[in-house]
């Protein structure tokens, strides 16, 4: 089984959409095995308990970034793979180098197009006609790891970041669970 620790720091949406998968069975051998949030109060550690999946809370405010990360570690344990769900904090290298290449993102932009905040509004400002979701590998700069997946969203005349960003959604929920699954076969070596 490849265990998988999951960062949150508010609503969870994505998060659902991993433990739904998971309770149907979609995302074996993988197994959400915990989840961490920055934000003591984020929905989505509710949706973690409704799934029976325990959670922990490590606070960044007063926390250097190495001890903060420090604690995220401690948090994780030792599991296998490590999804950012919606997850507001950057991760440096410290962090990153004890999961080399097993930490993951999921953004709501074509990457390298719109990094950062408000990925669908930046897609509406620019006047694009595509944007989509990005799941990719984390490094340390800011939504510019490896592309490891895309799917394509048309931005549709009279859009708002929200009906943007809610379409994207969508598309975000199917692609980020399929990935964690594929990732999880080719660590167990599962084919």
């Amino acid at each position: 089984m490849v265990t998988v620790g999951v960062l949150v720091s508010g609503a969870g949406t994505n998060l659902q959409a991993l433990l739904d998968a998971q309770a149907d069975g979609a995302l074996a051998p993988a197994k959400i095995s915990v989840v961490v949030s920055n934000n003591p109060d984020a929905p989505a550690l509710a949706r973690a308990t409704a799934a029976g999946v325990p959670t922990r809370v490590v606070d960044h405010r007063g926390l250097s970034r190495p001890e903060f990360e420090d604690r995220l570690i401690a948090a994780l344990g030792d599991v296998d793979l490590v999804v950012l769900a919606g997850f507001m904090r950057v991760l440096t290298a410290h962090f990153l180098d004890r999961f080399p290449d097993r930490v993951i993102n999921t953004h709501p932009s074509l990457l390298p197009a719109f990094p950062g905040m408000d990925a669908p509004g930046q897609a509406i400002a620019a006047g694009v006609a595509e944007s989509g979701v990005t799941v990719h590998f984390v490094d340390p700069s800011v939504d510019g790891g490896p592309i490891i997946a895309q799917v394509p969203v048309p931005v549709l005349p009279g859009d708002t970041a929200a009906t943007l960003h809610a379409r994207i959604q969508a598309e975000e929920h199917v692609l980020l669970p399929r990935v964690v699954w594929e990732l999880a076969a080719q660590i167990s070596g599962v084919t």
